[in-house]
């Protein structure tokens, strides 16, 4: 493993922050260089969105201007530091303590905690608790981790930051979008031949409104450092470090599609919609070896944009079997996973794109089957900026060495579709929770005053996965089974309480500790699909001879007979008239539609089971509040405990059923009603009562001397 670079470790903490800063920059400087000469490195301004590809060369003129803008940067070191130490000697004259550190980890649930509690499983959240205070921590609605961290970073309701949901509706086509970036392709191309040579960079905007605290602390001229936070890609511009999260791409512009290699018959091939779970490819054996590639993004210096691939292969020698991939030799071993290993996909010429796997092999004789992680940005060397600056992802990488890069690293479709079994996913998960551990610790040791702030994925993913082992009443729980896994979040909230203890210790007197999750969790036994609902009560209409279930997003639907949509996890939209390309209702329509809707919605029964299945369908404005609300699904649904969306009906299909059971391994889920999923918040000082999401910005900035902006909602907890 790398290290640290031996001149921080020679500084104390106090002076370490700023060296780093500079190393960082000189580092910028150095890839800068190598990607405009070297001829295995990325060129320039690289990047892929989610579907858009790679731009590879990027224009010339942005990276001089980056050049010359890195130059700037340690010209004007001095006066900036001195600047810089005005500003935030202000704002710690007024500040209540020297450091603000929040642990974020996804999804701890309030009842197993309390229960945890009790049994005395979480020796140091219990300290925790009595050094200061303990509180249910109100989300937002939806309780998506989406919604709420955006909720957190801007203290403002989502009416204000314009995040309601994973995804969104383009009303011009009604095809869904992602809720948080837009990626737009080059629009100035040379054409040479088969070469399409880009003359301006492809531009990832931010959708996400209102500025974070983080920003808010920068202006003042407080230091933060940003670890793994959802709804941070792009990368914010602000005084400090931050690793992007959520919806980061893997290499290929997807979000995360894993390989799954196998010599059965018949079994090749896309086992989704194309941008989420996974490929099927057939393997060969040639010369008692196994024959075949790595998918990698397509190619946009071609006019047709072939698909790069790396072929590899695998040999038996001896005991051994090893994998040759990219000049490499990589020794597997059955039922492990290999560290993580380098590729490089020519592109043109000597010029390379580089991105980062694991592979888990799982039989070798016939059939062979074999497991690959999304193949990841490479943080050594980041085609897109997944950081801020560019060069601190390159910074962890030398400091941790390699780790997962996507928004969704850990693997949940794998699992879902049977390609790896659950103890493969669980040691996936913990290595992933291991690298940001380390993350972690070097940010608390680098930045001993101002904010750190880093969000750990691991108990929303082994709790979606796994919570069907510790519920009676799953129609996905293989009884065979289930204790050979009922104790794997139990042991979860074990190893969470280990890192709060080990956050305690690394943090003095003089450190406020907020240990907090964005939700909590419950069962998710049946889904709605609202576009049945729709159409059985005529609501919605499909084309004639249309299948059910639908095709994907939308496409089977009959829009001249149509008033309302489901799309996504949590809301309904209006076939609006001016809004919608062939809207049918008018403005005057709305109001009374909505209301109809929610009504009825509110008494939907279901009659299997004799239970409510949804808690209440709420009109937006009832919701929210703020310039971005009409962009929100016109109904918010809030499922009851044991419901939530159908996959069907969150993809935009149409099923033959409007509840029926939930049979994949993602057995729990957040996306009910706010109020029967608060999260949780641990603090080693006293705060008041009730508390919210919304609260945490607010009441950061107060402890750092900073004035609380007028846009936020949020309240001091202090």
């Amino acid at each position: 493993m790398k290290t640290t670079p031996a001149v921080f470790k020679r500084l104390p903490a106090s002076h370490a922050r700023n060296l780093l800063v500079a190393y960082l920059v000189a580092t910028f400087l150095g890839s800068v260089l190598l990607g405009t000469l070297g001829p295995d490195q990325p060129i320039g301004h690289a990047y892929i969105g989610p579907g858009a590809g790679i731009a590879l060369l990027g224009s010339f003129l942005a990276v001089f201007l980056s050049f010359l803008s890195a130059l700037l940067f340690l010209f004007t070191w001095p006066v900036r530091i001195l600047w810089r130490s005005f500003r935030s000697g202000r704002a710690l004259a007024r500040a209540k303590a020297k450091r603000v550190v929040i642990l974020g980890l996804d999804g701890m649930e309030p009842q197993l905690t309390e229960q945890y509690l009790k049994e005395g499983r979480l020796p140091n959240l219990a300290r925790l608790k009595a050094q200061g205070s303990y509180r249910k921590l109100a989300t937002t609605c939806p309780p998506l981790s989406p919604v709420a961290w955006s909720s957190f970073a801007t203290g403002a309701n989502p009416g204000k930051h314009n995040i309601f949901d994973f995804i969104a509706r383009n009303p011009a086509d009604y095809r869904p979008a992602q809720s948080s970036v837009r990626i737009s392709q080059p629009r100035r191309k040379l054409k040479l031949g088969k070469l399409v040579i880009p003359l301006s960079k492809q531009h990832i905007t931010a959708l996400r409104r209102s500025k974070p605290f983080w920003t808010v602390l920068g202006e003042a001229g407080i230091f933060s450092a940003i670890l793994r936070v959802p709804i941070t890609f792009p990368p914010d511009r602000f005084r400090g470090v931050q690793l992007s999260a959520m919806c980061v791409p893997d290499l290929r512009g997807t979000h995360s599609m894993f390989s799954y290699y196998s010599e059965h018959q018949g079994e090749s091939g896309s086992t989704t919609d194309g941008e989420v779970g996974g490929d099927v490819i057939r393997i060969e054996r040639r010369e008692q070896a196994v024959h075949s590639f790595l998918r990698g993004p397509k190619n946009t210096l071609r006019a047709d944009q072939e698909e790069l691939r790396l072929p590899f292969r695998i040999e038996q020698c001896n005991s051994t079997l090893r994998l040759h991939i990219s000049g490499q030799k990589v020794d597997l071993e059955p039922g492990r996973y290999t560290d993580w290993v380098r590729v490089g996909f020519p592109v043109l010429g000597r010029l390379k794109c580089h991105g980062l796997c694991r592979f888990y092999l799982k039989r070798f004789e016939p059939p062979f089957e074999m497991y690959c992680t999304p193949v990841q940005i490479d943080p050594a060397h980041p085609v897109m900026p997944i950081s801020h600056p560019r060069s601190y992802a390159t910074y962890l990488s030398r400091l941790t060495g390699d780790y997962a890069t996507a928004g969704l690293a850990e693997d949940t479709w794998a699992l879902s579709e049977k390609r790896i079994d659950e103890d493969a996913f669980l040691e996936q998960s913990y290595d992933i929770h291991d690298e940001r551990q380390r993350m972690f610790f070097d940010a608390i040791k680098r930045v001993p005053r101002g904010l750190v702030t880093c969000v750990f994925d691991a108990p929303d993913r082994i709790q979606h996965m796994f919570w069907r082992f510790i519920d009676p009443k799953h129609p996905a729980l293989d009884n065979g089974h289930r204790h050979t896994h009922e104790h794997v979040i139990r042991e979860m909230y074990v190893k969470m309480d280990d890192l709060v203890g080990r956050t305690m210790q690394a943090v003095d007197h003089k450190t406020v500790l907020f240990v907090m999750s964005d939700h909590g969790f419950k069962p998710f036994r049946r889904g709605v699909d609202l576009n049945a609902w729709l159409l059985q009560n005529g609501y919605l209409k499909l084309k004639v001879n249309s299948k059910i279930p639908s095709q994907t997003y939308l496409a089977d639907v009959d829009w001249s007979g149509t008033r309302a949509y489901a799309l996504g996890l949590a809301g309904i939209y209006l076939n609006l008239e001016g809004r919608e390309a062939e809207g049918t209702v008018t403005a005057d329509q709305a109001g009374p539609l909505v209301s109809e809707i929610c009504q009825k919605l509110g008494d939907l029964v279901d009659s299997e089971h004799n239970e409510k299945a949804i808690e209440q369908a709420m009109p937006r404005e009832q919701v929210y509040s703020g310039p971005y609300t009409t962009a929100a699904p016109d109904i918010v649904v809030g499922y009851n405990v044991g419901y939530r969306v159908s996959w069907d009906a969150a993809i935009g299909k149409c099923g033959p059923k409007v509840i029926s059971d939930n049979t994949k391994a993602w057995s729990g889920d957040h996306c009910i009603h706010p109020a029967l999923v608060p999260g949780i918040l641990f603090c080693n000082r006293p705060i008041r009562d009730e508390a919210n999401i919304m609260d945490m910005a607010p009441t950061a900035l107060e402890l750092l001397g900073v004035r609380v902006p007028a846009y936020m909602d949020g309240k001091s907890l202090l």
